[in-house]
């Protein structure tokens, strides 16, 4: 009865869901432009790291594009509560990954965090579902406490490079032990610069004999 009277709708053209779709259209997932590193062997993500550390596998589900369908998910995502998308997203690459030799042996992953006050006004991480459904697919535990943010920045997106990196302390590792001579798989929603996924690597490098790996929905 509520799907009649609030039918569940496409989150890229508004066209309301048949019984077996979910978040978007078959049509509208046909046009999604996929990418995929992990399949196609890519390592665009990996070189944004290059000299600066080692990264053991990166890749993302989609390319992002403006004034598209691609930005039309992440901002429902992540500012207009759809949460649902992200777990729709982790599903999708938690299953890819789960048969992927190169990170079957991930221990653990660990989302970007939001600052507490942004997460109070927001109400919840936008990368939470995503990491999740991939923690669950890899059957590794989901950890949101390790990683924190100390302050609050503006969008990493439109700095120059040297501005980023005055920000480079506001994330912290907590307990640094507890990932000692782990794989760790970093998630975020989206990598543009690579500047915030870096700032967290370096703390998470603070322990001893990690690996890391990065994993996102979208590349810019």
């Amino acid at each position: 009865m509520l799907n009649l009277l609030f039918p569940k709708v496409c989150n890229g053209c508004k066209t309301i869901l048949l019984k077996k779709e979910e978040v978007i259209c078959t049509q509208c997932r046909h046009i999604l432009p996929i990418i995929g590193h992990h399949n196609t062997g890519n390592d665009t993500m990996k070189q944004l790291f290059y000299g600066k550390f080692l990264v053991e596998n990166a890749t993302a589900i989609i390319k992002f594009q403006k004034r598209g369908i691609t930005q039309e998910l992440l901002h429902n995502l992540k500012y207009r509560g759809q949460q649902h998308i992200g777990s729709f997203f982790g599903k999708w690459l938690g299953e890819e990954l789960a048969d992927h030799i190169d990170y079957q042996n991930i221990e653990m992953v660990i989302p970007v965090p939001l600052h507490k006050q942004k997460l109070k006004k927001r109400g919840y991480n936008q990368v939470e579902g995503f990491g999740f459904e991939i923690a669950k697919a890899l059957q590794v535990p989901y950890v949101d406490t390790i990683l924190t943010k100390e302050s609050k920045t503006e969008s990493q997106v439109f700095k120059q490079r040297f501005t980023r990196f005055q920000t480079e302390e506001i994330f912290k590792i907590k307990q640094p032990h507890l990932i000692n001579d782990k794989h760790i798989l970093l998630v975020d929603d989206i990598i543009t610069t690579g500047a915030t996924l870096e700032n967290c690597a370096l703390q998470i490098f603070k322990s001893n004999q990690v690996k890391l790996s990065i994993a996102t929905i979208a590349i810019a």
